[in-house]
Order: C-alpha cells, then sequence, then structure tokens
C-alpha cells in the first residue's frame, strides 16, 4: 500500500484506504473516491494530481493526494 502520489501516470490503481478527518474522508467520498474503486493517475506536476477515477478527470492537491492509499 502507497499514497497516491506515488502510483505511476497511466497505470490503474484501486483504492485501499482513504486517511485524513472525517471532513477530508467525506469530500473524497464526495469525489469518488471509495474503497475498491478503480482510480488512474493522468498526471502529476505543480503541486496537483489529476486523477481519473469513476470516468471523471479530478483535480486534487498533492496533500489530498498523499490521504488516499492504493
Amino acid at each position: 500500500m502507497m499514497p497516491l502520489i506515488f502510483a505511476d501516470s497511466g497505470s490503474e490503481n484501486v483504492v485501499r484506504k482513504v486517511g485524513g478527518t472525517a471532513e477530508v474522508k467525506q469530500h473524497l467520498a464526495d469525489l469518488g473516491f471509495n474503497v475498491g474503486t478503480p482510480v488512474t493517475v493522468v498526471s502529476a506536476m505543480g503541486g496537483n494530481v489529476i486523477v481519473k477515477v469513476k470516468e471523471s478527470r479530478v483535480a486534487i492537491s498533492r496533500e489530498m493526494a498523499q490521504r488516499i492509499f492504493v
């Protein structure tokens, strides 16, 4: 298990754990980051990470990506 920021671009991973406060977990769940959901890192640059989740592309901060474990 590793934070999402260390996942290779273009490779599909599965969310194993979401960390953080209850508010952070709920925000990430609203974006589609639930345990068991496949995610793909599209690109990571400038402190932001663009992730494909549930057929949508979502931009999240590096800090948020560190709370998502794949």
